[in-house]
């Protein structure tokens, strides 16, 4: 008996953690406006990936809204990003992990031009 909890307890554990495995990648968008265009390039090389923004239903990302991102490794990418204002902007050097949700916030956007 004590074997058999002992398996189950292992295939939970196991089953879990690949599970987990299985989530997206997410960007979670907290700037004040609406995102119409981000691609994720390897920290430093500027070779923009495709637009994340077609990965959701009407193309955009609003405000506090989340995305899923494919492609994308575990790694320190920078992000370059268009909004409904009419800026786009650069901001470096985004800790991105598989699985897991990352944020760009307002702050972070000093690198801008409209």
């Amino acid at each position: 008996m004590r074997a058999f909890a002992i398996a189950s307890i292992a295939v939970v554990l196991i089953t879990t953690g690949a599970v987990a495995q299985k989530k997206p990648t997410r960007f979670w968008n907290l700037t004040l406006y609406t995102i119409t265009s981000l691609q994720l390039s390897p920290a430093g090389e500027q070779k923009w990936g495709s637009d994340q923004c077609k990965n959701d239903k009407d193309g955009t990302v609003d405000h506090d809204e989340r995305l899923n991102v494919t492609g994308i490794k575990t790694g320190h990418y920078d992000a370059k990003l268009a909004d409904k204002n009419g800026r786009v902007c650069i901001v470096r050097n985004i800790d991105v992990k598989e699985g897991a949700v990352f944020t760009i916030e307002e702050k972070q956007l000093t690198d801008c031009r409209k």
